[in-house]
Formats: C-alpha cells, structure tokens, sequence
C-alpha cells in the first residue's frame, strides 16, 4: 500500500471563441444586466464543431502533463470525468491517451456530471493508494454547448466549454498525503433536477432546486470535507467549487466560513463547464500566482445527479 498521492502540476484549455452576453441578446430574449444580475457570467467559451470533447481534454491534459515535466511514457492511469462525449467507444480517456501517445495506461470515463472532477480526482487517489497505479491524469473536460437548447434563455446563457487536468503521483515514503480523504454522496431521488436527456441530449435543469439545495445542505457537507483533512475552514488558502452560478459559490463559500481563502469565481468569464469548472479554475489560481505551493484548498463539486464530492488538496 502507498503513503498516499499529491498532484504535481496542473493545465487547462478553452477554445478560442467567446460569447458574450450581448451575443447572447441578439441570440435569445435577455441582456447583460439580467444575466449578470441572476448568474454573474459575463462571458464563455465555444467550441467549435470540429473540436470533439476529446480533443479539449487533450489540450489540457498534455499542458498539465508538461507543467509536471513528465513524458506520456510515466502515465499509467487516465481518468476523464465528462457528460458530454457523443461516441460512447472508444471512451473519452482512451482518446485522449492515443492523441497524447501514452502507453497501455488503463482508461476510464467517469459520468457524474457537475461533481465529475472530484470523483475522478478520488478515483485516482485511491488507484495510488491501492498501488494499481503510480502516476495518473485526471481530467474533467464537458462540451456543454453541444447539449444545449440556444433557444431557451434559461439554460444557454449558464454554460461553456472547457477542460482542466491535473497530474497525480504518489508521494514518497513518508511525505505527507497532498490529496485528503474525499467526502462523496448523492441525493437519488432529487436526481431529475439536473439532466442531460434525450435524442439528441439537451440540459435541462430546476434551477431553484438546485439553488436551495447548494446553498442549505452543502455548507455543512463542505465543512465535513475540511473536517476529514484535519483542517479548520479558516485554515484554507483557497476554495474551489463547482463553477455553476455566482449566486450560488458565494453564499456557499460564505456559509463554509473560510475567512481567509481566496474564492474561485472563473464561472464570470468562462459559465458553467460542468466537470472541467473546477481543474479550470484552480489551474488559473495556480497560474495567476494567487494560491502557493503547497496551499490547502477545497475542492467540492456538486450537481448533476445531486451528486457531490469534496477533498482538501495541497497546491502544485
């Protein structure tokens, strides 16, 4: 059995077209001011029809796999937490790991939409852990553009497209775990709150369902999560949740009580990006310089399925 696992390096990518909320009002019945007001984004990123999902996580994946100064011959393991993949095989995480070059690594695709990320961060750790893997990419990379109704002003203005990576190792004998016991669960039967359906799929969701849930139930949640790490909420150096809503990240960081963290709020320039939000955002602070190595941030996502998952991680 290993010590535990740490990520080494981080790398995100989005696509180069922007969509701003003026575009958006010449698109469907809304405005800047009632979007920013309601959801706080001023603008996302669009893939285009020939950049497949797969395509996205690669860029991301071999940034993160460079930051790490690793060769696609160290990697073992891929996981990649997407909704969004149209073919269902090969899987995403095989694709990625033939356009990266990686040898034999096993692949899997991991579904849990919003929350895709930190379960596919946990999945890793615990390969490590288990010692059936050594080095792991984890990617959380979402083409929401292609599941959503540009007609229904609901639900278009919210997303983008995107996808994040981080590079998992285990750690050396007696070095501190960098990657805390994740706290993970679902509410099943509020699953139909948030869904992608239907030929061809689009998103739909109850947004003040989903509002009242993350902002009432998941503080506590959240807290459990630092709890599991040994950590006080006011300990963290960052907080990084599920990129939904502004609406809904600052209340809930607020209600977490880390006084002292910075607050990722990337959801204002880049929307909603599902499982990639989160790798997103945290590779930004990482580049930004606003969190140091070995910083513990939170990580939470939350979501699709009423799912959620949080860790403590340190910084790369």
């Amino acid at each position: 059995m290993h010590q535990g696992s740490r990520i080494t390096a981080v790398g995100h990518y989005q696509p180069a077209r922007i969509l701003t909320n003026e575009d958006l009002a010449g698109m469907v019945d809304t405005s800047d001011e009632w979007i920013r007001s309601r959801v706080g984004i001023r603008t996302r990123r669009i893939a285009g029809p020939d950049e497949p999902v797969d395509e996205l996580a690669g860029h991301a994946a071999a940034k993160a796999l460079a930051a790490a100064g690793l060769t696609p011959a160290d990697v073992d393991l891929v996981v990649v937490a997407t909704s969004t993949a149209i073919d269902r095989s090969p899987n995403t995480a095989a694709r990625v790991a033939a356009r990266l070059g990686i040898p034999g690594p096993a692949a899997l695709d991991l579904n849990v939409v919003c929350a895709g990320f930190t379960h596919a961060l946990a999945t890793a750790d615990h390969a490590v852990r288990a010692g059936s893997a050594s080095r792991a990419l984890v990617v959380g990379a979402d083409k929401m553009s292609e599941v959503v109704d540009w007609t229904d002003r609901s639900t278009c203005v919210l997303v983008g497209d995107g996808a994040g990576a981080a590079v998992v190792e285990a750690c050396a004998p007696g070095e501190e775990a960098g990657i805390g016991p994740v706290l993970w669960g679902s509410v099943p039967e509020m699953g139909n709150a948030v869904r992608i359906e239907g030929t061809p799929p689009r998103f739909a969701q109850e947004g003040q369902s989903v509002y009242r849930w993350a902002t009432t139930r998941l503080p506590a949640i959240a807290r459990q999560a630092c709890e599991r790490s040994g950590l006080e909420p006011a300990d963290l150096a960052a907080v990084v949740l599920h990129q939904a809503n502004l609406r809904i990240i600052e209340p809930l960081a607020a209600k977490i009580g880390a006084v002292n963290a910075v607050v990722a709020r990337d959801v204002v320039e880049s929307g909603n990006t599902s499982a990639a939000s989160i790798p997103l955002a945290l590779s930004k602070l990482v580049e930004r310089g606003e969190i140091a190595t070995g910083d513990p941030v939170l990580l939470f996502g939350f979501g699709g399925n009423l799912s959620y998952a949080g860790q403590v991680v340190r910084c790369p």
